[in-house]
């Protein structure tokens, strides 16, 4: 057996460990969501409710939907860190046009062209000028912060109190159920069915697995990579509407906070490889749940924000060492510009 045999072999083996693992993960993470479920159930008041389990499933909607589009582009070894900026650009913009006198359907639908353009513009400078996508969308979230300010010169942005197009998905019920929590069920049927039924979701997979090979099969991964993050910035849009129809406003704040980072926590606590080609929306269901609970815990014992941020960073770094250790990268996935 020659050198670079062994090597194959040696490769495939670790991926196919790999692959088992991620199951595994999954698993293993749905089964600690349940157990702190029950010994939440006993140990904490008014945790075991059905308020109480709609109003923490309603919580995590908004990260869920995010989670959904950032956990395909991680898929496609590609990283999107201005989900949320866009999110928060486009509908304040939106909000501040519906304040001059703007139609709400209309501006609903300029906020879905402002989060477009951002997204096909990400996406073009990833696949056509060959930038790093940590950096393209990096400089993005900074740019859309500081164009959306200038635009609305205001930390937070009122929606209309008296339409109810623009609040029902985010303050409306259906069937008792909050709309948030249907609008993530949804959304995840829909990338379900986008990722595991049609070829372009299979593309995806094979563009994180191995984008040369992918490539020499026929697959146009540049138009690929632009559909990838222009998905993102319509499931960021999305979310944005939920949110203004749940606050009735838009924080531009969020743009430079943390919650980019709640965002990659549930995508790879879930089972997201950081190396692309692995995952499921099952990986970003669970993530949510675990991450959901454990707020709703803490929120309950009244622990201060602060701690709250110290265990989701510790929880976020276990979860990327677990990452490194169960997905390890070989000289195949290092040749992916990082």
């Amino acid at each position: 057996m020659t050198i670079d045999a062994a090597r194959g072999g040696a490769s495939g083996a670790l991926r196919r460990r790999g692959r088992a693992l991620l199951a595994s993960q999954e698993q293993i993470v749905l089964a600690i969501t349940l157990s702190l479920i029950v010994i939440f159930s006993f140990a904490l008041s008014g945790f075991a409710t059905i308020d109480n389990f709609l109003n923490l499933l309603r919580s995590i909607s908004i990260l869920g939907i995010l989670g959904l589009g950032l956990g395909m582009i991680v898929i496609s070894r590609g990283i999107d860190l201005s989900e949320v900026a866009i999110m928060a650009g486009s509908w304040s913009i939106a909000l501040i046009e519906m304040q001059n006198g703007m139609s709400v359907p209309l501006a609903i639908g300029v906020a879905l062209l402002v989060a477009l353009l951002i997204g096909c513009f990400n996406g073009f400078m990833v696949a056509f000028v060959e930038a790093p996508p940590l950096f393209v969308t990096l400089a993005s979230a900074f740019v859309i912060y500081g164009a959306a300010f200038w635009f609305a010169p205001a930390w937070v942005v009122y929606a209309p109190k008296d339409s109810s197009v623009l609040t029902f998905l985010g303050a409306g019920r259906l069937f008792g159920v909050p709309m948030p929590i249907l609008v993530f069920l949804f959304c995840a049927l829909a990338m379900h069915l986008f990722m595991s039924q049609t070829s372009i979701g299979r593309f995806i997979y094979a563009q994180g697995d191995n984008p040369e090979a992918a490539r020499l099969t026929g697959v146009a991964l540049r138009p690929l990579m632009v559909l990838e993050y222009s998905i993102v910035a319509l499931l960021a849009w999305v979310a944005g509407w939920v949110w203004v129809g749940t606050t009735g406003s838009m924080q531009m704040a969020i743009a430079q906070g943390t919650m980019i980072f709640d965002v990659i926590l549930v995508v790879v606590l879930g089972g997201i490889s950081l190396v692309g080609g692995r995952g499921s929306v099952f990986s970003v269901v669970v993530g949510c749940m675990l991450i959901g609970i454990l707020l709703n815990a803490f929120t309950i014992m009244d622990v201060n924000s602060e701690v709250q941020n110290i265990v989701k960073g510790v929880v976020l770094l276990a979860a990327i060492v677990l990452d490194n250790f169960l997905h390890p990268r070989d000289e195949e996935t290092a040749r992916q510009g990082d």
